[in-house]
């Protein structure tokens, strides 16, 4: 029998109830890296949606890596608490918890999107230095960052290891690294924003090297039993960057260190670059790392309709569809997509009797 949006995922001990995962999604409402009852409300109500699972938004690895100060953060064992509340709700209406751990880098420190979103110093609540894989701002505007000596590269390194071990403690079953939109891994492993000459730049085994200690030392601390995700750019869209060539050969890389799926997004490196932004316009980078890296894969990017999700499970475009603004729009959306498709799906005995 094919798989569709309705089959379970088996992933190392963790079962997933359905292909449909909820896009991390930065909701720039936290104080000090904490979460709060927005995220509670936030995050249960997709996994009462039907969910099969719900990933949580970047969350720091350093109060450095933060894009905004309103950033989520798991750099402290006080964050530990409050997540591990929103993960038992969670699990109780059947959705598996993941957390997608992060390092902003050089695009640290701006306001909050609606307030601009542009870079802030410290008298505007930011902080310096930000850092990045070389001395070189973002864009116009932004701060000069200080490049990472390879003492700084370790100590990055091991506060990704340090998360991975929080994450563990709050319950989470999923944790996947975020390498991609132009944040620090990416930063290291794009030509565009890497011009470092030692042996963290130049050619593709040097950019990538943090990438490898990084889901190494995550390794360390996220157990064998429990799934590992990474979330790549697998194209900066722009002559002479990342692509797709070099994000196969980096997802043949991490297998061996315990990486399960490339979650295959794109972009971010630069910020204007000319992206053909459609319908599904990035699954297939997914079909193409799934096919020649012989690795699991999840499509993410203006996945609208439960056809179209459907579609790209059904043809083994991708392992699980990753749906982000549609479920912003509609919680509920998979129960939508269940009823569409003529698949079961089961409701909360609070609501049984409207599905």
């Amino acid at each position: 029998m094919n798989n569709h949006l309705f089959s379970p995922l088996t992933i190392r001990d963790v079962t997933l109830k359905n292909r449909i995962a909820v896009s991390p999604m930065c909701m720039y409402s936290s104080e000090d890296g904490f979460a709060n009852d927005w995220h509670t409300v936030h995050l249960g109500s997709r996994a009462v949606g039907g969910a099969g699972l719900v990933i949580l938004e970047a969350s720091a690895v350093e109060a450095r890596g933060r894009i905004t100060p309103g950033d989520l953060g798991i750099y402290q064992d006080a964050h530990i608490e409050k997540l591990a509340q929103i993960n038992d709700f969670m699990h109780k209406h059947g959705a598996a918890a993941g957390i997608q751990i992060a390092h902003a880098g050089r695009k640290a420190s701006c306001n909050l999107p609606w307030l601009g979103g542009n870079p802030i110093g410290v008298d505007q609540g930011g902080w310096e230095p930000i850092v990045s894989a070389s001395a070189e701002p973002f864009a116009e505007g932004y701060a000069v960052p200080h490049g990472l000596t390879h003492d700084d590269i370790n100590n990055v390194v091991l506060a990704f290891g340090q998360s991975a071990r929080r994450a563990l403690e709050a319950g989470f079953n999923v944790l996947e690294i975020h390498a991609a939109h132009g944040y620090l891994l990416h930063q290291f492993y794009s030509p565009i924003s890497n011009l470092r000459q030692d042996s963290y730049g130049g050619n593709f085994e040097n950019r990538t090297r943090i990438v490898r200690h990084v889901a190494e030392e995550v390794r360390r601390f996220w157990p064998e039993r429990l799934p590992l995700f990474i979330r790549i750019s697998a194209s900066d869209w722009v002559e002479g960057g990342w692509d797709i060539e070099q994000s196969i050969e980096l997802a043949k890389d991490l297998k061996p260190f315990g990486v399960d799926l490339v979650d295959a997004s794109s972009g971010g490196a630069v910020m204007k670059a000319n992206i053909p932004v459609g319908p599904g316009f990035q699954t297939p980078f997914a079909e193409e790392i799934r096919k020649q890296a012989d690795v699991l894969t999840g499509a993410v990017g203006v996945i609208t309709s439960p056809e179209q999700a459907d579609h790209i499970i059904r043809t083994g475009q991708a392992d699980i569809v990753l749906l982000a603004r549609e479920l912003l729009r509609d919680p509920y959306w998979p129960r939508r997509a269940a009823k569409a498709l003529n698949q079961p799906i089961t409701a909360p005995l609070q609501y049984e009797r409207s599905w």
